[in-house]
């Protein structure tokens, strides 16, 4: 019989947390040296939008069809969340995550492992804390016939230095050219690869990518993921010296693998059925992209049912200015407080 249960996973950290920041600390220093790769010490890789609690009360209002909600956190969890209510699961690293892996700062040593959650649904969606559903959503919208919903496009990544999570997908791509042929995977499968509901110009794009003799690379929206827990099972057991490699990746690494491995697998097999790719927007609040004016007019016009905001290289002032006006939006659309707040 079929799960028809579909559980959503967030991943967060409390970067203001004085007990986190010293456990980060000390083991830099203790390994000093001993790290391959530069450590990340942006402030928007940990500042806090505040915005948590929308993404909790957007679930409750728009998706209370939900099973369980996986909260992935290193030990803290925000003062007003309500741990009592029985769809929220807390789970700390150290619940799922291999010794030699801890303490991880790594979110995609996070995301390989989330086929150890006990319990966890063979259907899950893989949030990131800064995803939110804002308009109403059905199970269709992540699983058709009991496939995850996804978009099936080629990309070709233009790879940077200075962008570590380029190397994830870059990792992706190696994987499943070892294991399908280009060809095969999208003949056997062309009317989820070139279905109207990628769009116009991505259904062109992977057109002409279709000369390249291996899969050239795959379009990873920054969006919500939709995995079944066997895809995560079947790739540990064919890659398990590599994936396992992660272990010692405590922070970013030029050569992580990442939850894009899975996802790509999924695609380049056909286990997955079309979605419409104006689901989910990903805006990113900089300089010569989006700003947070245009953001918060997202958020309340419900422009798609799923935002993601990402933070640019955003001075303080600016980011307090954004923060600001975004937080006003969530009010505007989400006012009431949800079951999963004390």
């Amino acid at each position: 019989m079929q799960n028809d249960k579909i559980d959503f996973v967030i991943t967060w950290v409390d970067g203001n947390d004085p007990e986190w920041q010293k456990e980060k600390n000390e083991f830099i220093a203790k390994n000093d040296g001993k790290f391959n790769e530069k450590i990340d010490t942006r402030k928007q890789r940990y500042r806090d939008w505040d915005n948590l609690r929308y993404w909790f009360r957007g679930i409750e209002q728009y998706a209370n069809w939900v099973n369980k909600i996986y909260f992935v956190t290193w030990g803290h969890v925000p003062s007003w969340l309500n741990t009592d209510n029985p769809k929220l699961v807390i789970v700390k690293h150290k619940d799922y995550l291999p010794q030699a892996a801890l303490p991880c700062y790594n979110s995609g040593t996070l995301e390989l492992y989330l086929n150890r959650i006990k319990n966890l649904s063979e259907k899950f969606v893989y949030f990131n804390d800064d995803m939110f559903i804002i308009d109403k959503v059905n199970e269709n919208d992540f699983f058709k016939n009991n496939l995850p919903v996804d978009n099936g496009v080629l990309n070709v990544h233009c790879y940077s230095e200075d962008i570590q999570w380029h190397f994830g997908y870059e990792q992706a791509v190696g994987v499943i050219n070892k294991y399908f042929d280009f060809k095969k995977s999208i003949k056997n499968n062309w009317r989820k690869w070139f279905s109207p509901k990628n769009g116009i110009s991505k259904n062109l794009r992977t057109a002409i990518l279709m000369g390249c003799p291996r899969f050239p690379g795959i379009w990873q929206h920054h969006a919500p993921w939709c995995m079944l827990k066997s895809t995560l099972d079947e790739v540990w057991n064919k890659e398990y010296e590599n994936l396992s490699s992660m272990e010692t990746h405590h922070f970013r690494n030029k050569l992580d693998y990442t939850l894009a491995t899975m996802k790509a697998w999924q695609l380049a097999s056909g286990k997955f059925e079309p979605r419409n790719y104006k689901l989910s927007k990903s805006y990113m609040i900089q300089k010569g992209q989006s700003t947070a004016s245009e953001v918060a007019d997202a958020i309340r016009k419900k422009k798609n049912k799923i935002i993601t905001i990402n933070d640019g290289e955003l001075s303080e002032e600016q980011f307090e200015d954004g923060k600001k006006k975004i937080l006003v939006a969530f009010q505007d659309i989400l006012p009431n407080k949800s079951s999963f707040e004390k």
